[in-house]
């Protein structure tokens, strides 16, 4: 209809679930979602929440891969909202619908507002999390949707790993993605709230520095911190996949794998 922004519906896990997302302005899901949501494995009927959650790519695909899974994507936005809203209401996803839902909410909020906003404590086994993480001094984007979708505040990870814990069952997992020079204030973040912290760095090629680190952490635990075998993006000398890489975009159970690899060096 004129006048409406332009969109496009995207397939993802080879037609598994599709997501309306903005075109040519705002942030549009891609690898890094896929990445994320490949971080929570889980047989159990499980309450996973979608913190920042855009469009829904990453909770939607904890959904597709995960039968039993019940989700809610959080977001601040009223618009990327709506697009979240849409994809669940697409017929090619009429299989999810009833297990994904959203809540309009500022995952920051603190105490007495979290809870009113529908962030519950306690009250989720997952909490995954793909907050922006470009740096405020970065080049500026021109798109205001964008801009918000990726430039990071001062305290994120603070705020946004606070909530996490507040709103976890004690023993439940958070996994976030974000880039390496974050480390630090995810694990201060993380404080005394979780634990048995793991990280895996993302390098696009062997031989060239991570890009992007993949962190899971349980809320109680006291195990101390470990770092897994690196994940490489692309085969040497191409832009194709590598075959775990691809695993994880075809939503496939490829991180039990990167942890088991990892465990066997």
């Amino acid at each position: 209809m004129t006048g409406e922004p332009a969109q496009t519906i995207d397939a993802f896990h080879r037609g598994a679930f599709h997501l309306v997302q903005p075109k040519g302005r705002g942030h549009r899901a891609g690898m890094d979602a896929m990445l994320l949501a490949a971080l929570v494995a889980d047989d159990r009927p499980v309450k996973v929440a979608d913190l920042g959650a855009g469009a829904g790519a990453a909770g939607l695909a904890v959904a597709s891969r995960l039968a039993d899974a019940e989700v809610v994507l959080f977001e601040r936005s009223a618009e990327m909202a709506d697009y979240a809203r849409r994809s669940i209401l697409l017929p090619e996803n009429a299989h999810l619908a009833a297990r994904v839902s959203v809540v309009e909410a500022d995952v920051a909020l603190t105490a007495k507002a979290r809870n009113d906003a529908g962030l519950i404590d306690e009250s989720f086994h997952h909490v995954i999390m793909n907050p922006p993480f470009n740096d405020a001094g970065d080049r500026r984007t021109p798109d205001a949707l964008k801009a918000e979708a990726h430039a990071m505040t001062d305290g994120l990870f603070e705020s946004w790993i606070r909530t996490a814990g507040a709103i976890m069952i004690p023993g439940g997992q958070l996994s976030l993605i974000a880039r390496p020079e974050s480390i630090a204030e995810i694990v201060d973040a993380c404080g005394r709230r979780f634990g048995g912290i793991e990280m895996t760095a993302i390098h696009p090629r062997e031989r060239e520095n991570a890009v992007r680190i993949l962190v899971t952490a349980i809320k109680g635990s006291r195990a101390r911190l470990s770092l897994r075998a690196p994940l490489i993006m692309h085969e040497e000398g191409s832009h194709k996949f590598s075959p775990l890489i691809d695993d994880f975009n075809n939503g496939r159970a490829a991180y039990a794998r990167l942890r088991s690899s990892a465990a066997s060096r």
